[in-house]
């Protein structure tokens, strides 16, 4: 039997049971978005950031984004350099929750819990593109078939990279459930060094959070159910000041989620954060829909080869990862992350950059 012929017998089959099994044969694809000296390339594996690259206070352009020198790294990857990741992104406890009066169990791919939707979650399978602009936009998609890493019903998932202006990259994020009530968390996993991804590490950015309360984790990062204020502690970020300067106060680093401040009532968006590097000049300021914001440090990375042959260590870079709160499918205190039939699950993050 021919490959096509039996691709489409296959494919016949797997409407059955909800599930493309030929997504391999989807091909991965590169695309660039470019204004002027603002580039950012994306590859619709893991619908990934692969590169932004923005002038300094010199004119001086330089990738501020970590990555990998191949699309090899991308499929062999722990560190989600860039990556949109879900069904349901940061970690659920035990990986495991109830809904409607049926227990899940997920895939337990992080000591014992489940992390950015699972051992194959958004950042490794390939998206479909939808449109393509290239001094503009790109909007991808994706369908989760019911059962996908042991999360219930069908989703359609979309997202779009967008030029706002000439300085500004919007991300929009939206999923629809089919057919079942689903936990849905969508996030976008850069990791930024506004030096240059190759410059070291960022313990000198200043930053300004607008975050004056986190939620506090256990020794797995699953969070307590509290929500504690920031005053006086290592996480007071609320004036800016450098990442490096109380991060010994901590153990490993910065990893924890950030309840946003909310601005005034009717504002569509609110401001999450402020970084500044001093020595290149480059500003990076945040706006987001959603009610938290994983601050991280990149702990984890250990002598990680990237792009160009670079060695990512320790601190290498900073997240920013606007979310839903983890664990929320086991906290009934924090925001709901159920989304119904018939309801869009919506998450916009605004980057602006600035010298």
């Amino acid at each position: 039997m021919a490959k096509n012929s039996l691709c489409f017998f296959v494919f016949v089959i797997a409407l059955a049971i909800g599930r493309n099994v030929c997504e391999a044969e989807e091909e991965i694809g590169f695309y660039e978005l470019k204004k002027g000296n603002f580039t950012v390339k994306i590859t619709n594996y893991g619908a990934t950031v692969l590169s932004v690259i923005v002038p300094d206070k010199h004119g001086k352009l330089d990738d501020i984004v970590l990555g990998f020198p191949s699309i090899d790294g991308y499929k062999n990857d722990s560190t989600y350099f860039g990556a949109l990741v879900g069904r349901v992104a940061n970690r659920i406890g035990g990986a495991q929750f109830t809904l409607n009066g049926k227990k899940y169990q997920l895939p337990a791919n992080d000591h014992g819990n489940t992390l950015h939707g699972g051992s194959k979650g958004f950042s490794d399978v390939i998206w479909t593109v939808n449109r393509y602009v290239k001094n503009s936009h790109i909007m991808l998609s994706y369908d989760s078939y019911d059962g996908e890493q042991g999360f219930p019903g069908q989703v359609s998932v979309f997202v779009t990279y967008m030029f706002i202006g000439t300085d500004k990259l919007a991300i929009n994020m939206q999923a629809k459930p089919i057919n079942k009530a689903t936990p849905i968390n969508l996030a976008s996993h850069a990791y930024w060094n506004l030096g240059g991804h190759n410059s070291g590490d960022i313990l000198s950015h200043k930053i300004q959070l607008f975050g004056s309360h986190v939620t506090p984790v256990n020794g797995k990062l699953i969070p307590t159910g509290e929500i504690s204020a920031v005053n006086g502690t290592a996480y007071d970020f609320l004036k800016p000041r450098e990442i490096g300067s109380k991060i010994n106060e901590l153990s490993g680093g910065y990893d924890i989620n950030y309840v946003i401040d909310q601005t005034e009532e009717g504002k569509h968006l609110s401001k999450v954060a402020v970084v500044q590097d001093r020595k290149s000049g480059r500003n990076l300021e945040l706006w987001s829909n959603q009610p938290g914001v994983q601050f991280y440090t990149s702990n984890m990375l250990d002598n990680v080869v990237g792009k160009g042959g670079f060695v990512y260590k320790k601190y290498a870079a900073l997240c920013l990862e606007t979310q839903g709160f983890p664990d929320s499918v086991n906290h009934p205190n924090f925001p709901s992350q159920i989304v119904n039939p018939g309801e869009v699950y919506k998450h916009i993050m605004v980057y602006r950059f600035t010298i």
